[in-house]
């Protein structure tokens, strides 16, 4: 099958961004340990076209080692996307092409990761005993115990110390309760930045996949789906999806960002404009934690129930003009690399249309026209993120490094 055009929309972004030491507008050392917006994650998208034979590993070499310029920060004030384990993780991505590889660095860094979330996990595991609500930074992908599982799944599947990350997201579901009201265990207290906010008096549960319960199931689904599996750990599956049900819209269907404590009083979610199908939040990044879950649970309903509601997102006008940008955390690039994901795992009812409607999204993006400019080149919603995403769903073939299981998508 013919690639098609936004490839070269993608080659194009690979070849500005070949050199990590071209004078731009932005400064490596400022975000040489970030995932989202540096170097380790332009790595990832030289990595990705290096296996694929698209391009040469020293260019993936190259942004690696200017991820490593300076001392790589670890302990409270790293995460998922930042530090160590953001290196860690472009690290292991081309080790896996590159047999003995990296080990060294790889080694060392994850052994202070592992000492990182154990300090996490028991930090969580003592809010959890004292009846504490948690912080979004507690759980969630970008910046906590989820994301350092999707790592963990890539490093060390069956581990002890995933298992301990599993566990953990099990206790998550149990329920809390604050001011004599009965809450799921993720509620947190702040608004959706993580800081109080007086639109949210009571805080808020969150749904999304970068911040929220989404997230989470994504990561005991696909840890199910390798095979590794604790106590208790397809019940709190059927407990998000039941608390998901719960907070259904149609048509679509589709979910809200979040539930606030009005919203959870009176069991009415309140009427909104349109949500952007995204990763981050929206249908696309929650079909495809309920399609993962559906696989995992053995529950074909779910699965083509959350295949066909991301049919109905890319069919729908009203969502699609929400997205105003080509990038991967809630652009028209990552909405057709999160497409083709979930149409490799869709079943015979639904994966055609699903692979339809992806060219549609692949012409949005072209008038942009590869041009960095003094624009963000980053993985989340710069430039390499775009590229990144657009080669899967231009080739529809899935991606050959594990650049994307930073997102829990795969």
């Amino acid at each position: 099958m013919t690639a098609h055009p936004a490839l070269d929309l993608a080659d194009a972004i690979a070849s500005q961004l070949a050199d990590p030491d071209v004078p731009r507008s932005w400064a490596v050392p400022a975000y040489g340990q970030h995932l989202a917006y540096g170097p380790p994650g332009i790595a990832l998208l030289h990595i990705e076209r290096a296996a694929r034979g698209l391009g040469p590993w020293q260019r993936a070499h190259d942004w690696l080692a200017a991820a490593s310029r300076q001392p790589l920060t670890s302990g409270p004030d790293s995460h998922p996307f930042y530090g160590a384990p953001a290196l860690a993780h472009a690290l292991a991505c081309a080790a896996d092409h590159l047999p003995g590889a990296y080990q060294s660095a790889l080694e060392s860094l994850d052994q202070q990761i592992m000492i990182d979330i154990g300090r996490r996990l028991e930090a969580a595991h003592r809010r959890i005993d004292a009846g504490r609500l948690p912080q979004l930074a507690e759980f969630d992908v970008i910046r906590g115990l989820t994301g350092y599982g999707a790592h963990l799944l890539h490093r060390s599947p069956d581990g002890t110390t995933t298992r301990a990350v599993l566990d953990y997201c099990v206790r998550l579901t149990e329920p809390l309760t604050d001011q004599d009201e009965a809450l799921p265990g993720w509620w947190t207290e702040t608004g959706p930045s993580g800081n109080p906010d007086d639109l949210f008096p009571g805080g808020h549960a969150n749904h999304g996949m970068a911040h929220g319960i989404g997230g989470v199931l994504a990561f005991l689904a696909l840890a199910a789906r390798r095979g590794t599996v604790v106590s208790g750990h397809h019940a709190a599956m059927r407990t998000i999806v039941a608390w998901l049900d719960r907070w259904e819209n149609r048509p679509g269907p589709a979910w809200p960002c979040w539930i606030t404590r009005d919203e959870l009083r009176t069991c009415r979610v309140t009427l909104s404009a349109p949500r952007r199908p995204s990763w981050c939040y929206g249908t696309a990044g929650l079909a495809r934690a309920q399609q993962l879950a559906g696989l995992a649970l053995g529950d074909t309903r779910r699965r083509i129930r959350a295949e066909n509601a991301l049919v109905a997102a890319l069919a729908d006008a009203d969502q699609l003009k929400v997205i105003t940008d080509d990038g991967l955390c809630h652009g028209f690039a990552g909405l057709a690399h999160l497409a083709a994901r979930v149409a490799d795992d869709a079943h015979a009812t639904t994966v055609d249309r699903i692979r339809a409607a992806i060219p549609a999204l692949l012409d949005k993006i072209l008038p942009a026209g590869g041009a960095l400019g003094s624009g963000d080149p980053g993985l989340l919603d710069g430039a390499a993120g775009v590229a990144l995403a657009l080669i899967a769903p231009s080739t529809t073939t899935p991606p050959r490094s594990a650049w994307d299981s930073c997102l829990l998508i795969a």
